[in-house]
């Protein structure tokens, strides 16, 4: 038997990443500070600027073959952020961190600098400070390359220890400190990278299909697009209530009355909701519509804008997206479009484990006819609000999506969910609607939109006779877009996409990560 160590019971636990930070803190705060009055005495602690002549990544691209030893006559200066120190004696190396995360050595040495300079260096320099240097760059004989320094200065002077370069931190904290995310973690910077690519590609992909970018209001005197709760706020100066913006749907429409054909907007919307791993009270949405479309023609560009920025953003190029865990998702080919009632009908025949047959759902099967199956599945809506299609939506998402792997379009929706959209040209009940379901969750919506403003005058009378029953997500009648729409609305194809969802879909991230600052309770 191997003999042990003895165990100390009463041995303090290993602090994490965050509560070492807290302490260096706390110890090293006072002493930066008294560096930082030292400095200002000594000229500056944060100047307006210095002579930076390049930058650390095109140092490290112009040198790339340097071998160990080599030297060469190209003068720089360059700065960045000092994320590692090493003082000995004469000669002490600093390794200086460009924001994408590209780094870069500097070497001071007493005979270039001067003593009185490398002292003042060894004395002023932290980890975290921002340093700028001039030199020749070499390559050392390890073969790092690197700025032979003759000068150094302090660029801005960081008051504040870093954590750890290579210690994790929790998601908690990064959600929390992402500033200090994007210093120390390569996948917070990858993410601002793929996020900005991806909203390139969609808007190259609008270009190409000649849409126009407009900006929307986002504060409104009434809510509508979207069935959500709103945030409510004040305006002094109209001495009335407004809403942030739950979707800009209703404005995007009166730009199609208007004339512009084809018009999309990228931008924030607010929902005074939940907060999951999916949701957020402050989310990206894009919105699109297309005059003389439908939701086929719609549902088509949809497909391309999602793949186009599946090819800008994947690391082989094609249309396989790379998740974070290392698993591969193919967004290739056409994708399948099925029909909600259909497949509703086949999950629920495939399962039934009642008496007879498995119930037919159908545009005429009553709230009461639905309310026990859908507790059959454990679903439970307010009887005051709840209706036709909500039970058959909630019935759909226990019972269907989960098996959903590809991308794909679920067809043709009840009406009375669907307020805003043209009811369904061969089935009487339904809308023409499509829910984009990518990996087991709703990615985007698109429409045939409604264009008769007298259907959508009665559509929006039934949503104030729900929010007067109690429902806080109905819309409200909005007098001054249906008279908008009473100037004659061409017909149209619409869609909806959130963009960080989308950005879930191409890293398999949740939503906390794909948003560079959310709000976090």
């Amino acid at each position: 038997m191997t003999d042990q160590a003895p165990q100390d019971d009463a041995a303090e636990p290993t602090p994490t990443a965050e509560q070492q930070l807290a302490t260096e803190t706390n110890e090293q705060r006072d002493v930066r500070l008294a560096k930082r009055e030292r400095l200002v005495a000594e000229g500056e602690a944060y100047p307006v600027s210095v002579p930076v002549t390049t930058t650390i990544q095109s140092v490290r691209a112009a040198h790339a073959d340097l071998q160990p030893g080599e030297e060469t006559d190209d003068v720089v200066g360059v700065a960045g952020r000092v994320v590692h120190l090493r003082n000995t004696g004469r000669l002490c190396f600093v390794m200086l961190q460009a924001g994408d995360g590209t780094q870069l050595q500097a070497m001071l040495s007493q005979k270039e600098v001067g003593a009185e300079s490398l002292q003042r260096f060894k004395e002023l320099v932290d980890l975290g400070d921002q340093l700028f240097v001039h030199g020749r760059v070499i390559a050392s004989r390890r073969g790092e390359l690197s700025v032979f320094a003759d000068d150094w200065r302090i660029a801005a002077k960081a008051i504040r220890p870093l954590p750890n370069m290579h210690s994790p931190l929790s998601e908690e904290f990064r959600v929390r400190n992402r500033a200090l995310d994007l210093i120390q973690r390569q996948g917070a910077r990858d993410m601002v990278l793929t996020r900005a690519r991806t909203n390139a590609s969609l808007r190259r992909t609008f270009a190409e299909h000649g849409f126009v970018e407009i900006e929307t209001p986002m504060l409104q005197t009434v809510h509508g697009g979207a069935s959500a709760r709103p945030f409510v706020t004040r305006s002094n100066a109209f001495d009335r209530d407004l809403y942030l913006r739950i979707a800009p749907e209703l404005f995007l429409k009166r730009a199609l009355v208007g004339g512009i054909d084809r018009v999309f907007e990228i931008n924030r919307n607010f929902r005074n909701e939940g907060a999951d791993s999916t949701h957020s009270p402050e989310f990206a949405m894009l919105e699109a519509y297309e005059a003389y479309g439908d939701y086929h023609t719609i549902a088509d560009l949809t497909r391309e804008l999602i793949q186009n920025a599946v090819r800008a953003t994947s690391p082989t190029g094609d249309l396989t997206a790379v998740w974070a865990d290392g698993t591969v998702h193919d967004f290739s080919g056409d994708w399948d479009r099925i029909d909600l009632y259909g497949s509703l009908n086949e999950a629920l025949a495939a399962t039934w484990d009642g008496p007879g047959r498995a119930p037919v759902i159908t545009v005429e099967t009553s709230v009461a006819e639905l309310a026990p199956l859908a507790e059959r599945h454990g679903i439970a809506l307010d009887p005051a609000t709840a209706t036709h299609g909500k039970y058959v939506e909630e019935l759909w998402e226990a019972c269907v999506k989960p098996g959903l792997t590809r991308p794909t379009f679920v067809m043709d929706f009840p009406e009375d969910t669907s307020p805003l959209t043209r009811p369904h040209r061969s089935r009487l009940g339904l809308v023409e609607k499509w829910d984009l379901y990518v990996r087991g969750f709703e990615l985007a919506t698109g429409y045939s939109e409604l264009a008769d403003p007298v259907i959508q005058r009665q559509r929006f009378v039934e949503q104030s006779l729900l929010a007067a029953k109690g429902d806080p997500e109905a819309m409200q009648v909005d007098e001054d877009f249906l008279t908008t729409m009473e100037y004659g609305m061409p017909p149209a194809g619409g869609m909806g996409m959130g963009i960080d969802r989308l950005l879930m879909a191409l890293t398999g991230l949740g939503i906390r990560e794909t948003v560079l600052f959310p709000l976090v309770r």
